[in-house]
């Protein structure tokens, strides 16, 4: 059996918000044990949502985007192993092992790995030109071309794609979108909002197709060219983006025999099926009770922080399972979209305010019960939707429909469903 290079009482696997979120926690709840955090990517933890915003559009410098400074880890003797990818996991001898061959021990393991993006499996998928949008490296790569950039297809109609289309077009470029299904954001929102975003985008100069497939990448001397669809169409690129969703990576904890086939399987509290084995964030696979109990995943900085804190909770003495209900945001132009609650399963919808002011939310609901809300620029809505879907509250849909009486009017009426 090889021995550790170094032990540590609590190692966190993944430099991400979920990774980063669990040493602050575990801190801030009195452990006092040794903490260290491995991390692919050389950086310390930074927000990955303004990537494809601020970041892309020039908006924010990078040490902005830095989850905590340098002094803040040292202070609280947090350390980290950046630029290491963990390769296997033992979980008798409680160790890892990274790439280069490096054995780390562990008394708690955290696993906070998130994904890595989904690729194109077409010919001309590993083009110069052609980007995901996941990492710094990522973006500063896809900002370094943009002064040659005058044509970009951007593959996947979901939130980066929808982000990433509209910075490009502020600045300037000729974007197209290209998704496969019969509407943008079809997995996560209702036809309504789908249709508001494409009718947005569309008056901005984007131009979005749908029901479209992809076949190959075009290319000249190894670069991006063009963009081949199923219809036999050649859409002219210079540059390419693909935004069709993550892989979660959980490989070494599934060698190591965790349960789990989308992601890793986790209890209400976090824990994998292997002893001293904790998974969080975007790979990990939960029960969740506002999805009606099934067991999904969550990609988002909510579900990654909320499940650190249940994990740090559990490790100092305090446990409590991981009931938060699941919100989104994401900006494109002048729109401000926010979501709280899970849609999966509505059988109604109430749309509340006007789409042609630019300001409305649609209220989903199951049973006669609120699950969810989009809103978009209606903050108010969001906020105090956020208790309904908490609560599980019936209310009438001309009730809801009328923006005259305030979703707080409802609050303390709701019992749980």
């Amino acid at each position: 059996m090889e021995t550790p290079a170094q032990h540590f009482d609590c190692l966190i696997v993944g430099a991400g918000h979920g990774g980063a979120q669990t040493a602050i926690q575990l801190r801030q709840l009195g452990f006092a044990g040794s903490i260290g955090v491995i991390g692919e990517e050389p950086e310390l933890p930074y927000e990955r949502p303004p990537l494809s915003k601020e970041f892309l559009a020039g908006e924010k410098d990078f040490p902005r985007l830095l989850i905590r400074t340098e002094a803040f880890w040292t202070e609280r003797q947090v350390m980290f192993l950046t630029g290491r990818r963990v390769t296997a996991i033992d979980p008798i001898a409680r160790t890892v092992t990274t790439a280069a061959g490096e054995c780390f021990g562990y008394g708690e393991l955290v696993w906070a790995t998130g994904g890595s993006p989904r690729r194109l499996r077409c010919a001309g998928h590993d083009l110069a030109g052609v980007h995901a949008v996941r990492t710094r490296a990522d973006v500063e790569q896809l900002k370094a071309e943009l002064a040659t950039t005058r044509q970009v297809v951007v593959v996947g109609g979901g939130y980066i794609g929808l982000e990433a289309a509209a910075v490009l077009t502020k600045l300037g470029k000729s974007v197209t979108v290209v998704e496969t299904l019969d509407r943008v954001l079809a997995r996560v929102a209702g036809a309504e909002l789908s249709t508001f975003l494409e009718n947005a985008h569309r008056a901005r100069g984007v131009t979005i197709l749908t029901s479209a497939t992809v076949t190959a990448i075009t290319g000249t001397a190894g670069r991006a060219t063009g963009v081949v669809l199923g219809d036999g169409r050649t859409l002219p690129a210079d540059m390419v983006i693909v935004g069709i969703g993550i892989i979660p990576e959980t490989a070494p904890l599934a060698a190591a025999g965790a349960a789990g086939s989308n992601g890793v399987d986790v209890d209400d509290h976090c824990r994998t099926s292997l002893p001293h084995i904790w998974a969080i964030g975007d790979c990990a696979a939960h029960e969740n009770i506002f999805a009606g109990g099934a067991r999904i995943r969550l990609e988002s900085v909510q579900n990654a922080n909320d499940m650190a804190t249940t994990v740090a909770r559990a490790l100092t003495g305090n446990p409590r399972p991981y009931a938060q209900v699941p919100w989104f945001w994401s900006n494109q132009f002048d729109l401000r979209l926010q979501t709280v609650g899970l849609s999966i399963g509505h059988d109604a919808t109430v749309l509340r305010g006007d789409p042609a002011s630019g300001a409305f939310s649609i209220v989903y609901l199951r049973s006669g019960r609120v699950i969810a809300l989009d809103c978009v620029n209606a903050v108010k809505d969001y906020v105090q939707g956020k208790a309904l879907v908490e609560q599980g509250v019936a209310v009438a849909a001309n009730d809801l429909a009328n923006t005259e009486i305030p979703l707080k009017h409802w609050h303390a009426q709701g019992a749980t469903a």
